[in-house]
């Protein structure tokens, strides 16, 4: 069996080997490999040369938290509740997990509860440092969540808020009168997901160009691309790239 490296007769330096079957053009092709050790984890038959694609994550349910919360997170719910009128409306969950607070808010009341966050003394999230989108496939009906982070500079805490919203009717109020800095994360959550935030002042693409189709973050969106020209060479789309041997 050929080995990828040999060793010279002085000093014993590694050299490289070109692999029994390999073509001129390709020195990097190694002979096809049995089914059984094509990939890592299982993974066969896809664009993805990560070695993850046959790892299976067992999604765990996402449950409503039991009061006490524990540290500040009672104060911001009780803040909110009593700030906000709406507030039973508005909340559908408040779920703890790993040490952080995640309001679960419906999306029409979103830029409501964005506003009493900011404003009300006893909250001051003033910040909204992150929003960006997530697809939940096959777990949600509504899979297509929005998440904001919040930061009160005031009293040193975080929060986030989640809306969720469907493909077939994916809007929500836009929160950039509230937080200006949402601006271009509400256009990067459009391009890659698809996220329409109603009352955004200018809600275009970002990343991709205009007149690109479909939006590359979705989880059903087909693995692809366009070749890339660098320094004389062609660098294949995902889909057409040799898997690790």
């Amino acid at each position: 069996m050929t080995s990828p490296t040999d060793r010279n007769n002085d000093g014993g330096v590694p050299l490289p080997v070109v692999p029994a079957g390999a073509s001129g053009t390709a020195p990097a092709e190694y002979p096809p490999a049995s089914p059984a050790g094509r990939g890592m984890f299982g993974n066969q038959g896809s664009g993805d040369v990560s070695g993850y694609g046959g790892l299976v994550r067992q999604r765990q349910p996402i449950e409503e938290a039991a009061r006490p919360y524990g540290g500040y997170f009672d104060e911001v719910r009780d803040a909110l509740e009593e700030a906000y009128p709406a507030f039973g409306d508005a909340i559908e969950k408040v779920v703890v997990d790993r040490g952080e607070l995640t309001l679960h808010v419906r999306p029409e009341r979103i830029a409501e509860v964005c506003q009493v966050m900011r404003d009300d003394m006893a909250l001051r999230f003033e910040l909204c440092s992150s929003v960006s989108g997530v697809d939940y496939l096959g777990a949600d009906e509504r899979r297509l969540h929005v998440v904001y982070q919040l930061t009160s500079m005031t009293y040193r805490r975080r929060v986030r808020l989640e809306a969720a919203v469907s493909v077939e009717a994916p809007h929500l109020p836009s929160v950039t009168a509230v937080y200006p800095t949402a601006d271009w994360q509400e256009r990067e959550a459009y391009d890659m997901f698809g996220i329409v935030f109603d009352g955004h002042p200018n809600l275009t693409r970002v990343l991709m160009p205009d007149d690109w189709e479909g939006h590359p973050q979705r989880k059903d969106y087909p693995l692809g691309g366009v070749p890339v020209e660098y320094k004389g060479a062609e660098i294949p789309p995902p889909d057409r790239r040799r898997s690790y041997q």
